[in-house]
């Protein structure tokens, strides 16, 4: 997800009230459901590596179901990278030989994302997973965005596809296994040959990724994550919006398929009159500030992805890059998490930005921990259909 709140809601404290429940109380379900989605994918990677993905779009001899076939996969596979709250905010375009991605709206997050920034990085993100996907399927994806200056939407990305050799890259495969993995890592460093993949994978046209892996370097970002984390915490509007996208329980998340499951952050899974109700009395500053010092200091480093320029087509650039880093990472066994609250709280922003010694014009996108350490559950996706226009 493109903000980073697991919350706490306290699970000995919801067991002790409710003693049947557990972290993983209820969520097989859910699990299942998130895992079939993301097993498709992964399965197509077999007809693809023998070629039996490739499809000529501009060829009207070809079998058209095979192409609607492929042309799906594409966006099933695009919906799977992540975005702010999981709120799943884009909606995608087929047509013969291209497909648009355009925001949807109705799930942006104003308190945390007022300017759409985190909306259209999301969308950055899903083209990365459709451009790596299409190759896989032998299609040659050319991504162009458009900032419909005159539009309703704000902007849209149109990719082109043409046939190609189907290659199916390491970061593939990735999609399906990617997760924003909001737990404990083991605190190891990486070898100077892995951050050096990470740090190419992470680097595109306008858009660079700084590593920071130094003790001190982390604990300044640590100060501030907690100035940030602290300020919105304090705010009703960003509480109140992240409250109405967490999915408390297995029905919630299984009915929306979409939003934060609650047991993806190793809470158990509850009602949402007693999960928002225990979440009033678990996730406060210092709780959630004391989390965070302990995961940040037990993540191998911090990346930073910075713009030359504050421009939706930067926005977009940078979610590519920030998810080719995530598979990239997904690929060598690191897990990752966003820690974005430096760059969405404005104040901090500009210091932050200072700190790292940006020019003017320059925009710090996203904060990004990693390390190693063991899976999460999964979060949900809503269908192929659903997302279709």
């Amino acid at each position: 997800m493109m903000t980073r709140r697991p919350l706490i809601l306290g699970a000995a404290a919801c067991a002790a009230a409710l003693p049947g429940l557990s972290a993983c109380s209820g969520s097989t379900a859910v699990q299942d459901a998130a895992l079939a989605l993301r097993r498709s994918t992964a399965l197509a990677n077999n007809d693809a590596s023998s070629g039996a993905g490739n499809v000529a779009i501009n060829d009207a001899s070809k079998d058209a179901s095979k192409n609607t076939r492929i042309m799906q996969e594409l966006v099933r596979s695009a919906t799977l990278a992540p975005s702010s709250h999981n709120t799943q905010c884009w909606q995608f375009h087929i047509a013969q030989a291209s497909i648009a991605i355009t925001p949807d709206l109705a799930r942006r997050c104003p308190a945390v994302d007022p300017d759409d920034h985190h909306l259209f990085v999301s969308l950055g993100c899903a083209t990365e997973n459709l451009v790596q996907a299409a190759l896989a399927h032998g299609l040659h994806a050319e991504p162009l965005f458009n900032a419909e200056p005159n539009g309703a939407s704000g902007g849209r990305i149109v990719i082109g596809l043409e046939t190609t050799k189907p290659s199916a890259s390491p970061l593939y495969p990735a999609i399906a296994e990617r997760q924003c993995t909001r737990g404990d890592y083991d605190s190891q460093p990486l070898t100077s040959a892995e951050l050096q993949m990470l740090e190419q994978a992470g680097t595109g046209d306008g858009v660079s990724v700084r590593l920071l892996t130094t003790q001190p370097a982390i604990e300044s970002v640590l100060a501030y994550v907690v100035a940030a984390n602290t300020e919105q915490m304090g705010d009703p509007a960003f509480v109140a919006e992240l409250t109405s996208w967490i999915r408390f329980s297995v029905d919630e998340a299984l009915q929306t398929g979409d939003g934060l499951f609650a047991a993806a952050s190793g809470n158990p899974a509850l009602p949402r009159w007693l999960g928002s109700r225990m979440m009033g009395l678990f996730y406060t500053p210092k709780s959630e500030n004391e989390k965070y010092a302990r995961q940040i200091r037990n993540s191998a480093g911090i990346a930073v992805f910075v713009s030359e320029r504050n421009d939706k087509a930067h926005w977009v650039e940078a979610g590519r890059c920030c998810e080719r880093f995530a598979l990239q990472a997904t690929a060598l066994g690191i897990r990752n998490a966003f820690l974005n609250q430096p760059v969405e709280v404005g104040a901090v922003r500009s210091q932050f930005a200072v700190w790292l010694g940006l020019q003017e014009g320059e925009r710090p996108d996203l904060v990004v921990r990693f390390g190693r350490g063991p899976a999460m559950p999964w979060s949900m996706r809503r269908p192929v259909q659903a997302v279709l226009v």
